[in-house]
Protein backbone atom coordinates (compact mmCIF):
# COMPACT_ATOMS: atom_id res chain seq x y z
CA UNK A 1 0.00 0.00 0.00
CA UNK A 2 1.87 3.15 -1.19
CA UNK A 3 1.65 5.27 2.12
CA UNK A 4 -0.41 8.66 0.13
CA UNK A 5 -3.46 5.68 -0.03
CA UNK A 6 -2.25 4.91 3.82
CA UNK A 7 -2.86 8.55 4.93
CA UNK A 8 -5.90 8.68 2.93
CA UNK A 9 -7.58 5.54 4.40
CA UNK A 10 -6.85 7.03 7.96
CA UNK A 11 -8.28 9.90 7.50
CA UNK A 12 -11.62 8.05 6.16
CA UNK A 13 -11.47 5.92 9.08
CA UNK A 14 -11.33 8.56 11.15
CA UNK A 15 -14.16 10.64 9.58
CA UNK A 16 -15.96 7.61 10.05
CA UNK A 17 -15.49 7.60 13.57
CA UNK A 18 -16.28 11.25 14.39
CA UNK A 19 -19.60 10.59 12.51
CA UNK A 20 -20.31 7.53 14.67
CA UNK A 21 -19.91 9.39 18.30
CA UNK A 22 -21.33 12.94 16.93
CA UNK A 23 -25.32 12.03 17.79
CA UNK A 24 -24.81 10.05 20.88
CA UNK A 25 -22.18 12.30 22.77
CA UNK A 26 -23.72 15.59 21.28
CA UNK A 27 -27.22 14.41 22.60
CA UNK A 28 -25.70 13.31 26.21
CA UNK A 29 -23.83 16.66 26.94
CA UNK A 30 -26.89 18.51 25.92
CA UNK A 31 -28.74 16.31 28.34
CA UNK A 32 -25.72 17.18 30.89
CA UNK A 33 -26.06 20.56 30.91
CA UNK A 34 -29.94 20.65 30.66
CA UNK A 35 -30.61 18.41 34.07
CA UNK A 36 -31.73 19.44 37.07
CA UNK A 37 -30.76 16.58 38.59
CA UNK A 38 -27.44 16.16 40.80
CA UNK A 39 -25.66 12.76 41.25
CA UNK A 40 -24.62 12.00 44.74
CA UNK A 41 -21.05 12.30 43.95
CA UNK A 42 -21.76 15.70 42.37
CA UNK A 43 -23.36 16.65 46.25
CA UNK A 44 -20.13 15.92 48.20
CA UNK A 45 -18.15 17.99 46.24
CA UNK A 46 -20.56 20.94 46.14
CA UNK A 47 -20.63 20.09 49.90
CA UNK A 48 -17.06 20.11 50.23
CA UNK A 49 -16.89 23.19 48.30
CA UNK A 50 -19.43 25.36 50.07
CA UNK A 51 -21.14 25.69 46.54
CA UNK A 52 -24.73 26.07 46.06
CA UNK A 53 -25.44 24.43 42.46
CA UNK A 54 -28.91 25.54 42.11
CA UNK A 55 -28.50 29.37 42.03
CA UNK A 56 -28.73 30.99 38.99
CA UNK A 57 -25.87 33.23 38.22
CA UNK A 58 -25.32 36.30 36.45
CA UNK A 59 -22.43 37.01 33.94
CA UNK A 60 -20.05 38.74 36.64
CA UNK A 61 -20.91 36.16 39.05
CA UNK A 62 -20.00 33.49 36.57
CA UNK A 63 -16.87 35.25 35.75
CA UNK A 64 -15.93 35.43 39.02
CA UNK A 65 -16.28 31.82 39.40
CA UNK A 66 -13.91 31.34 36.56
CA UNK A 67 -11.28 33.43 37.59
CA UNK A 68 -11.50 32.71 41.30
CA UNK A 69 -11.49 28.80 40.76
CA UNK A 70 -8.54 29.17 37.90
CA UNK A 71 -6.48 31.61 40.39
CA UNK A 72 -6.33 29.14 43.15
CA UNK A 73 -5.54 26.41 40.35
CA UNK A 74 -2.20 28.29 39.80
CA UNK A 75 -1.47 29.06 43.42
CA UNK A 76 -2.27 25.29 44.28
CA UNK A 77 -0.21 24.13 40.78
CA UNK A 78 2.59 26.75 41.68
CA UNK A 79 3.29 25.66 45.28
CA UNK A 80 2.87 22.10 44.90
CA UNK A 81 6.06 22.02 42.07
CA UNK A 82 7.85 24.59 44.91
CA UNK A 83 7.82 21.88 47.62
CA UNK A 84 8.16 18.76 44.94
CA UNK A 85 11.69 18.48 46.40
CA UNK A 86 10.12 17.02 49.99
CA UNK A 87 7.75 15.19 48.54
CA UNK A 88 7.23 11.37 48.60
CA UNK A 89 7.12 10.08 44.84
CA UNK A 90 9.37 12.60 43.61
CA UNK A 91 11.77 9.90 42.26
CA UNK A 92 14.81 11.96 43.67
CA UNK A 93 13.68 15.42 41.10
CA UNK A 94 14.29 18.94 43.00
CA UNK A 95 11.56 21.94 43.21
CA UNK A 96 11.10 23.42 40.52
CA UNK A 97 12.74 26.98 39.98
CA UNK A 98 10.04 29.94 40.42
CA UNK A 99 9.82 31.18 36.31
CA UNK A 100 9.31 27.25 35.27
CA UNK A 101 6.96 26.81 38.08
CA UNK A 102 4.63 29.99 37.32
CA UNK A 103 4.67 29.55 33.57
CA UNK A 104 4.25 25.53 34.01
CA UNK A 105 0.71 26.14 36.55
CA UNK A 106 -0.12 29.14 34.21
CA UNK A 107 0.12 26.67 31.55
CA UNK A 108 -1.97 23.97 32.40
CA UNK A 109 -4.58 25.86 34.36
CA UNK A 110 -5.36 27.82 30.89
CA UNK A 111 -5.63 24.59 28.89
CA UNK A 112 -2.48 25.33 27.53
CA UNK A 113 0.00 22.70 28.55
CA UNK A 114 3.10 24.50 27.18
CA UNK A 115 6.22 22.51 28.53
CA UNK A 116 9.76 24.09 28.78
CA UNK A 117 11.05 21.33 30.46
CA UNK A 118 11.80 17.88 30.13
CA UNK A 119 8.82 16.34 31.82
CA UNK A 120 10.41 12.75 32.32
CA UNK A 121 13.64 14.77 33.71
CA UNK A 122 12.12 17.14 35.91
CA UNK A 123 8.15 15.90 37.29
CA UNK A 124 7.89 13.26 39.96
CA UNK A 125 4.58 11.01 40.10
CA UNK A 126 2.81 13.65 42.81
CA UNK A 127 3.32 16.83 40.85
CA UNK A 128 2.52 14.59 38.04
CA UNK A 129 -1.03 12.50 38.64
CA UNK A 130 -2.39 15.40 41.42
CA UNK A 131 -1.00 18.41 40.40
CA UNK A 132 -1.08 17.84 35.85
CA UNK A 133 -3.21 15.46 35.17
CA UNK A 134 -6.00 16.98 37.60
CA UNK A 135 -6.02 20.22 35.34
CA UNK A 136 -6.23 18.68 32.46
CA UNK A 137 -9.54 17.51 33.33
CA UNK A 138 -10.56 20.98 34.95
CA UNK A 139 -9.40 23.23 32.86
CA UNK A 140 -10.96 21.30 30.68
CA UNK A 141 -14.61 21.63 32.49
CA UNK A 142 -13.57 25.21 32.48
CA UNK A 143 -13.95 25.91 28.58
CA UNK A 144 -16.61 23.42 28.28
CA UNK A 145 -18.76 25.79 30.99
CA UNK A 146 -18.19 28.87 29.29
CA UNK A 147 -19.11 27.81 26.40
CA UNK A 148 -22.34 26.79 27.35
CA UNK A 149 -23.25 30.08 28.96
CA UNK A 150 -22.40 31.56 25.89
CA UNK A 151 -24.99 28.86 24.27
CA UNK A 152 -27.60 29.60 27.25
CA UNK A 153 -27.38 33.48 26.18
CA UNK A 154 -28.58 32.55 22.89
CA UNK A 155 -31.60 30.07 24.07
CA UNK A 156 -32.80 32.60 27.04
CA UNK A 157 -34.61 35.28 27.01
CA UNK A 158 -35.12 38.00 29.17
CA UNK A 159 -32.86 36.99 31.92
CA UNK A 160 -29.16 37.57 32.57
CA UNK A 161 -28.79 34.24 33.99
CA UNK A 162 -26.62 31.60 32.85
CA UNK A 163 -26.53 28.94 34.94
CA UNK A 164 -24.56 28.04 37.84
CA UNK A 165 -20.33 27.76 37.52
CA UNK A 166 -19.73 25.17 39.94
CA UNK A 167 -22.78 22.83 38.51
CA UNK A 168 -21.03 23.05 34.82
CA UNK A 169 -17.57 22.69 35.85
CA UNK A 170 -18.51 19.14 38.42
CA UNK A 171 -20.62 17.60 35.80
CA UNK A 172 -18.05 18.30 32.77
CA UNK A 173 -15.99 16.40 34.92
CA UNK A 174 -18.17 13.95 36.50
CA UNK A 175 -20.53 12.83 33.89
CA UNK A 176 -18.52 13.66 30.24
CA UNK A 177 -14.66 13.43 31.09
CA UNK A 178 -14.07 11.05 33.81
CA UNK A 179 -16.16 8.13 31.80
CA UNK A 180 -14.68 8.96 28.54
CA UNK A 181 -11.47 9.11 29.78
CA UNK A 182 -11.92 5.17 32.00
CA UNK A 183 -12.40 3.52 28.85
CA UNK A 184 -10.16 5.46 26.86
CA UNK A 185 -7.58 4.46 29.13
CA UNK A 186 -8.02 1.17 28.88
CA UNK A 187 -7.93 1.41 24.86
CA UNK A 188 -4.16 2.76 25.31
CA UNK A 189 -2.83 0.20 27.88
CA UNK A 190 -4.58 -2.36 25.07
CA UNK A 191 -2.17 -0.82 22.37
CA UNK A 192 0.87 -0.93 24.89
CA UNK A 193 0.61 2.65 26.51
CA UNK A 194 2.21 2.44 30.22
CA UNK A 195 0.62 2.87 33.15
CA UNK A 196 2.65 2.51 36.45
CA UNK A 197 4.48 4.25 39.00
CA UNK A 198 7.88 2.46 38.51
CA UNK A 199 10.78 4.90 39.42
CA UNK A 200 13.85 5.11 37.17
CA UNK A 201 15.32 2.48 35.66
CA UNK A 202 18.05 1.87 32.95
CA UNK A 203 16.27 0.65 29.43
CA UNK A 204 19.07 -1.39 27.27
CA UNK A 205 23.09 -1.06 26.96
CA UNK A 206 24.02 0.73 23.48
CA UNK A 207 27.65 1.80 22.35
CA UNK A 208 28.82 4.52 25.07
CA UNK A 209 26.62 3.92 27.64
CA UNK A 210 22.47 3.03 27.88
CA UNK A 211 19.65 5.21 28.43
CA UNK A 212 16.97 5.90 31.93
CA UNK A 213 13.43 6.06 31.54
CA UNK A 214 11.13 6.97 34.86
CA UNK A 215 7.62 4.88 34.06
CA UNK A 216 4.19 6.83 35.12
CA UNK A 217 0.51 6.52 35.06
CA UNK A 218 0.87 7.49 31.19
CA UNK A 219 -1.97 6.11 29.72
CA UNK A 220 -4.41 7.91 32.06
CA UNK A 221 -2.97 11.10 31.51
CA UNK A 222 -2.41 10.71 27.90
CA UNK A 223 -6.42 10.17 27.39
CA UNK A 224 -7.23 13.43 28.85
CA UNK A 225 -4.15 15.08 27.80
CA UNK A 226 -5.96 14.59 24.28
CA UNK A 227 -9.47 14.18 25.29
CA UNK A 228 -9.19 17.95 27.18
CA UNK A 229 -7.48 19.02 24.41
CA UNK A 230 -4.71 19.92 26.69
CA UNK A 231 -1.27 18.40 25.01
CA UNK A 232 0.95 18.55 28.32
CA UNK A 233 2.99 15.01 27.45
CA UNK A 234 4.93 12.86 30.22
CA UNK A 235 7.76 12.66 28.12
CA UNK A 236 9.52 15.71 26.28
CA UNK A 237 8.57 13.70 22.91
CA UNK A 238 5.34 14.00 23.86
CA UNK A 239 2.75 11.51 21.46
CA UNK A 240 5.75 10.95 19.32
CA UNK A 241 7.49 8.70 22.74
CA UNK A 242 6.30 5.02 22.07
CA UNK A 243 5.29 4.92 26.17
CA UNK A 244 2.34 7.53 25.24
CA UNK A 245 1.91 6.63 21.62
CA UNK A 246 3.06 3.19 21.05
CA UNK A 247 1.21 2.27 17.20
CA UNK A 248 -0.04 3.58 14.58
CA UNK A 249 -3.93 2.38 15.77
CA UNK A 250 -3.27 4.55 19.00
CA UNK A 251 -2.21 7.13 17.24
CA UNK A 252 -5.50 7.28 15.30
CA UNK A 253 -7.61 6.91 18.27
CA UNK A 254 -5.29 9.71 20.08
CA UNK A 255 -6.59 11.92 17.16
CA UNK A 256 -10.08 10.82 17.31
CA UNK A 257 -9.83 11.61 21.17
CA UNK A 258 -9.20 15.32 20.32
CA UNK A 259 -11.66 15.91 17.83
CA UNK A 260 -14.89 14.29 19.04
CA UNK A 261 -16.02 16.85 22.16
CA UNK A 262 -15.20 19.86 19.80
CA UNK A 263 -17.10 18.47 16.79
CA UNK A 264 -19.81 17.08 18.77
CA UNK A 265 -20.81 20.70 21.18
CA UNK A 266 -21.90 21.54 18.14
CA UNK A 267 -24.89 19.31 17.74
CA UNK A 268 -25.02 20.01 21.86
CA UNK A 269 -25.32 23.54 20.81
CA UNK A 270 -28.03 22.73 18.32
CA UNK A 271 -29.90 21.05 21.16
CA UNK A 272 -29.74 23.71 23.43
CA UNK A 273 -30.93 26.59 21.32
CA UNK A 274 -33.83 24.33 19.34
CA UNK A 275 -32.39 23.98 16.14
CA UNK A 276 -30.17 20.78 15.26
CA UNK A 277 -29.89 22.89 11.79
CA UNK A 278 -28.03 26.09 13.12
CA UNK A 279 -25.52 22.88 14.68
CA UNK A 280 -25.29 21.19 11.50
CA UNK A 281 -24.21 25.09 9.69
CA UNK A 282 -21.41 25.14 12.81
CA UNK A 283 -20.22 21.81 12.29
CA UNK A 284 -20.06 22.14 8.37
CA UNK A 285 -17.56 25.23 8.87
CA UNK A 286 -15.36 23.59 11.50
CA UNK A 287 -15.43 20.36 8.77
CA UNK A 288 -14.78 22.50 5.98
CA UNK A 289 -12.14 24.11 7.41
CA UNK A 290 -10.58 21.04 9.15
CA UNK A 291 -10.65 19.06 6.02
CA UNK A 292 -9.03 21.66 3.68
CA UNK A 293 -6.26 22.35 6.50
CA UNK A 294 -5.76 18.16 6.48
CA UNK A 295 -5.61 17.75 2.66
CA UNK A 296 -3.16 21.07 2.20
CA UNK A 297 -1.08 19.44 4.79
CA UNK A 298 -0.54 16.08 3.32
CA UNK A 299 -0.46 17.64 -0.45
CA UNK A 300 2.72 19.57 1.27
CA UNK A 301 4.31 17.26 3.24
CA UNK A 302 4.14 14.30 0.09
CA UNK A 303 5.26 16.49 -2.18
CA UNK A 304 8.51 15.32 -3.56
CA UNK A 305 11.49 18.36 -3.77
CA UNK A 306 14.52 16.69 -4.71
CA UNK A 307 16.53 12.43 -3.83
CA UNK A 308 15.89 12.55 -0.50
CA UNK A 309 11.99 12.88 -0.61
CA UNK A 310 11.89 10.59 -3.36
CA UNK A 311 13.54 8.30 -2.01
CA UNK A 312 11.97 8.61 1.71
CA UNK A 313 8.62 8.94 -0.02
CA UNK A 314 7.69 12.51 1.06
CA UNK A 315 9.22 15.11 4.31
CA UNK A 316 9.80 12.42 6.50
CA UNK A 317 12.61 14.39 8.75
CA UNK A 318 11.17 15.24 12.07
CA UNK A 319 8.33 12.27 12.18
CA UNK A 320 8.41 9.09 13.43
CA UNK A 321 8.43 5.89 11.03
CA UNK A 322 5.62 4.17 13.20
CA UNK A 323 3.21 6.92 11.53
CA UNK A 324 4.10 8.30 8.67
CA UNK A 325 3.40 11.09 6.66
CA UNK A 326 0.34 10.64 6.41
CA UNK A 327 -0.51 9.57 10.40
CA UNK A 328 1.89 13.07 11.25
CA UNK A 329 -0.22 15.29 8.93
CA UNK A 330 -3.59 14.47 10.23
CA UNK A 331 -2.20 15.01 13.88
CA UNK A 332 0.00 17.59 13.34
CA UNK A 333 -3.46 19.93 11.79
CA UNK A 334 -5.75 18.49 14.70
CA UNK A 335 -3.29 19.20 17.10
CA UNK A 336 -3.05 23.15 16.31
CA UNK A 337 -6.79 23.49 15.01
CA UNK A 338 -7.70 22.40 18.32
CA UNK A 339 -5.70 23.83 21.15
CA UNK A 340 -4.41 20.21 22.42
CA UNK A 341 -0.98 21.05 21.22
CA UNK A 342 0.24 17.56 21.89
CA UNK A 343 2.85 16.46 18.67
CA UNK A 344 3.75 13.15 17.20
CA UNK A 345 6.42 15.01 14.65
CA UNK A 346 8.49 18.02 15.29
CA UNK A 347 6.46 20.61 13.39
CA UNK A 348 10.02 22.22 13.08
CA UNK A 349 11.23 19.76 10.45
CA UNK A 350 8.05 20.11 8.27
CA UNK A 351 8.16 22.15 5.08
CA UNK A 352 8.46 25.70 5.36
CA UNK A 353 4.79 25.82 4.01
CA UNK A 354 4.03 22.58 6.53
CA UNK A 355 5.12 24.40 9.24
CA UNK A 356 3.03 27.66 7.98
CA UNK A 357 -0.23 25.67 8.05
CA UNK A 358 0.43 24.29 11.52
CA UNK A 359 1.07 27.92 12.93
CA UNK A 360 -2.44 29.34 10.82
CA UNK A 361 -4.06 26.77 12.22
CA UNK A 362 -3.83 28.20 15.32
CA UNK A 363 -4.17 31.94 14.46
CA UNK A 364 -7.90 31.06 13.25
CA UNK A 365 -8.50 30.99 16.78
CA UNK A 366 -8.23 27.39 16.79
CA UNK A 367 -11.67 27.39 16.17
CA UNK A 368 -12.16 24.52 13.28
CA UNK A 369 -13.04 22.66 15.79
CA UNK A 370 -10.56 23.82 18.32
CA UNK A 371 -10.58 23.68 21.88
CA UNK A 372 -13.01 21.67 24.17
CA UNK A 373 -15.72 24.69 24.55
CA UNK A 374 -13.17 27.40 23.37
CA UNK A 375 -13.92 26.29 19.86
CA UNK A 376 -17.34 26.60 19.88
CA UNK A 377 -17.44 29.75 21.78
CA UNK A 378 -14.64 31.10 19.41
CA UNK A 379 -17.21 29.93 16.23
CA UNK A 380 -19.91 31.33 17.79
CA UNK A 381 -18.21 34.48 18.11
CA UNK A 382 -17.46 34.26 14.32
CA UNK A 383 -20.98 33.74 13.44
CA UNK A 384 -21.75 36.92 14.92
CA UNK A 385 -19.23 39.05 13.21
CA UNK A 386 -20.39 37.12 9.49
CA UNK A 387 -23.77 38.63 10.71
CA UNK A 388 -22.76 41.98 11.39
CA UNK A 389 -20.69 42.09 7.76
CA UNK A 390 -24.23 40.64 6.00
CA UNK A 391 -26.29 43.02 7.86
CA UNK A 392 -24.04 46.04 6.59
CA UNK A 393 -23.85 44.89 3.21
CA UNK A 394 -28.02 44.67 2.76
CA UNK A 395 -28.44 47.51 5.12
CA UNK A 396 -30.05 45.89 7.62
CA UNK A 397 -30.00 45.14 11.71
CA UNK A 398 -27.89 41.86 12.13
CA UNK A 399 -29.80 38.98 14.06
CA UNK A 400 -28.29 35.49 14.96
CA UNK A 401 -30.38 32.77 16.14
CA UNK A 402 -33.29 35.20 16.99
CA UNK A 403 -31.21 38.02 18.79
CA UNK A 404 -30.41 41.21 17.65
CA UNK A 405 -26.80 41.99 17.24
CA UNK A 406 -26.03 45.71 18.07
CA UNK A 407 -23.18 47.78 19.22
CA UNK A 408 -22.96 46.44 22.47
CA UNK A 409 -22.86 43.07 21.69
CA UNK A 410 -20.31 43.81 18.48
CA UNK A 411 -17.90 45.48 20.50
CA UNK A 412 -17.42 42.23 22.92
CA UNK A 413 -17.21 40.05 19.95
CA UNK A 414 -14.78 43.11 18.51
CA UNK A 415 -12.80 42.75 21.56
CA UNK A 416 -12.42 38.86 21.98
CA UNK A 417 -10.78 38.66 18.02
CA UNK A 418 -8.51 41.39 18.68
CA UNK A 419 -7.02 40.31 21.73
CA UNK A 420 -5.38 37.07 20.87
CA UNK A 421 -3.61 38.62 17.78
CA UNK A 422 -2.24 41.37 19.76
CA UNK A 423 -0.78 39.50 22.57
CA UNK A 424 0.92 37.35 19.73
CA UNK A 425 2.46 40.28 17.30
CA UNK A 426 3.48 42.27 20.57
CA UNK A 427 5.33 39.75 22.02
CA UNK A 428 7.09 39.04 19.38
CA UNK A 429 7.93 42.20 18.15
CA UNK A 430 9.59 42.40 21.96
CA UNK A 431 11.40 39.66 21.74
CA UNK A 432 12.84 40.02 18.26
CA UNK A 433 13.97 43.61 18.94
CA UNK A 434 15.68 43.26 22.50
CA UNK A 435 19.09 41.87 22.36
CA UNK A 436 18.62 38.71 24.62
CA UNK A 437 15.81 36.92 23.36
CA UNK A 438 16.68 36.02 20.16
CA UNK A 439 20.11 34.17 21.43
CA UNK A 440 17.26 31.00 22.17
CA UNK A 441 16.85 30.39 18.56
CA UNK A 442 19.08 27.48 16.85
CA UNK A 443 18.13 28.95 13.73
CA UNK A 444 18.82 32.33 12.22
CA UNK A 445 16.72 33.96 9.12
CA UNK A 446 13.13 33.24 8.25
CA UNK A 447 12.81 29.87 10.03
CA UNK A 448 14.43 31.55 13.52
CA UNK A 449 11.75 34.06 13.23
CA UNK A 450 8.81 31.36 12.82
CA UNK A 451 10.39 30.09 16.07
CA UNK A 452 9.42 32.94 17.95
CA UNK A 453 6.06 33.81 16.29
CA UNK A 454 4.78 30.42 17.21
CA UNK A 455 6.00 30.19 20.67
CA UNK A 456 3.84 33.11 21.41
CA UNK A 457 0.90 31.90 18.77
CA UNK A 458 0.74 28.58 20.43
CA UNK A 459 1.26 30.52 24.23
CA UNK A 460 -1.67 33.00 23.81
CA UNK A 461 -4.00 30.68 21.69
CA UNK A 462 -3.61 27.70 24.24
CA UNK A 463 -2.31 25.54 22.22
CA UNK A 464 1.16 24.36 23.42
CA UNK A 465 2.80 23.39 21.30
CA UNK A 466 6.12 24.50 20.05
CA UNK A 467 9.34 24.34 17.33
CA UNK A 468 11.97 23.02 18.23
CA UNK A 469 14.64 24.32 18.37
CA UNK A 470 13.74 27.61 20.55
CA UNK A 471 15.18 27.08 24.19
CA UNK A 472 12.23 28.24 26.06
CA UNK A 473 13.47 27.41 29.30
CA UNK A 474 14.78 31.30 30.06
CA UNK A 475 13.60 33.76 32.93
CA UNK A 476 11.86 36.22 29.72
CA UNK A 477 10.25 33.06 28.15
CA UNK A 478 8.99 31.37 31.13
CA UNK A 479 7.43 34.69 32.29
CA UNK A 480 6.28 36.40 28.99
CA UNK A 481 4.45 33.22 27.65
CA UNK A 482 3.05 32.74 31.06
CA UNK A 483 1.38 35.81 30.79
CA UNK A 484 0.77 35.19 27.34
CA UNK A 485 -0.89 32.18 28.32
CA UNK A 486 -3.24 33.34 31.13
CA UNK A 487 -4.20 36.64 29.20
CA UNK A 488 -5.08 34.65 25.65
CA UNK A 489 -7.15 31.88 28.04
CA UNK A 490 -9.15 34.43 30.17
CA UNK A 491 -9.22 37.69 29.00
CA UNK A 492 -11.37 36.66 26.20
CA UNK A 493 -13.46 34.86 28.05
CA UNK A 494 -14.81 38.10 30.24
CA UNK A 495 -15.44 39.51 26.66
CA UNK A 496 -17.70 35.86 25.82
CA UNK A 497 -19.19 35.67 29.18
CA UNK A 498 -20.61 39.73 29.05
CA UNK A 499 -21.39 39.06 25.85
CA UNK A 500 -23.75 36.12 26.72
CA UNK A 501 -25.65 37.79 29.99
CA UNK A 502 -26.15 40.71 27.33
CA UNK A 503 -28.06 38.27 24.93
CA UNK A 504 -29.95 36.73 27.58
CA UNK A 505 -31.56 39.41 28.38
CA UNK A 506 -32.97 40.17 25.04
CA UNK A 507 -36.04 39.52 24.05
CA UNK A 508 -36.56 37.44 21.18
CA UNK A 509 -37.04 38.86 17.32
CA UNK A 510 -38.94 37.30 15.31
CA UNK A 511 -38.08 35.75 11.67
CA UNK A 512 -39.01 37.42 8.85
CA UNK A 513 -38.59 37.56 5.31
CA UNK A 514 -35.16 39.23 5.64
CA UNK A 515 -33.97 37.78 8.08
CA UNK A 516 -30.63 35.52 7.14
CA UNK A 517 -30.96 32.38 7.28
CA UNK A 518 -28.64 31.38 8.96
CA UNK A 519 -28.42 27.14 8.88
CA UNK A 520 -28.31 27.53 5.01
CA UNK A 521 -24.69 26.36 3.36
CA UNK A 522 -24.37 30.51 2.12
CA UNK A 523 -24.02 31.21 5.55
CA UNK A 524 -21.27 28.79 5.64
CA UNK A 525 -19.58 30.04 3.03
CA UNK A 526 -20.01 33.61 4.35
CA UNK A 527 -18.40 32.45 7.75
CA UNK A 528 -15.47 30.23 6.01
CA UNK A 529 -14.93 33.25 4.38
CA UNK A 530 -15.05 35.74 7.33
CA UNK A 531 -12.64 33.84 9.16
CA UNK A 532 -10.13 33.37 6.79
CA UNK A 533 -10.46 37.19 5.78
CA UNK A 534 -10.02 37.93 9.05
CA UNK A 535 -7.20 36.42 10.40
CA UNK A 536 -4.85 36.92 6.81
CA UNK A 537 -5.65 40.48 7.19
CA UNK A 538 -4.51 39.81 10.77
CA UNK A 539 -1.38 37.87 10.44
CA UNK A 540 -0.15 37.81 6.72
CA UNK A 541 2.76 40.59 7.13
CA UNK A 542 4.14 38.09 9.67
CA UNK A 543 3.27 34.71 8.36
CA UNK A 544 5.59 36.41 5.34
CA UNK A 545 8.62 37.17 7.20
CA UNK A 546 8.38 33.74 8.40
CA UNK A 547 7.01 30.28 7.12
CA UNK A 548 6.18 31.73 3.36
CA UNK A 549 10.00 32.97 3.06
CA UNK A 550 11.18 29.97 3.74
CA UNK A 551 8.34 28.22 1.80
CA UNK A 552 9.37 30.20 -1.19
CA UNK A 553 13.04 29.62 -0.80
CA UNK A 554 12.88 26.13 -1.27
Amino acid sequence: MSPVLAGVLQLLALVVALGLSYRPLGDHMAKVYSSEKHYRPEKWIYKAIGANPNVEMRWPAYLRGVLAFSAVSVLFLYLLQRVQGSLPGSLGFVSIDPDQAFNTAASFVANTNWQSYYGEQAMGHVVQTGGLAVQNFVSAAVGIAVAVALVRGFARSRTGELGNFWADLVRGVVRILLPISVIGALVLVACGAIQNFAGIHEVGQFTGGSQQWNGGTVASQEVIKELGTNGGGYFNANSAHPFENPNGLSNLFEIYLILVIPFALTRTFGRMVGSIRQGYAILATMATIWLGFTALMMWTEFAHHGPAFDIAGGAMEGKETRFGIGGSSIFAVATTLTSTGAVNSFHSSYTGFGGGITMLGMQLGEIAPGGVGSGLYGMLIMAIIAVFIAGLMVGRTPEYLGKKIGTREIKFAALYILVTPALVLCFTALAMALPTPANSMTNSGAHGFSEILYAYTSGANNNGSAFAGLNADTQWFNSTIGIAMLLGRFLPMVFVLALAGSLAEQTPVPETAGTLRTEKPLFTGLLVGTIMIITGLTYFPALALGPLAEGLAA
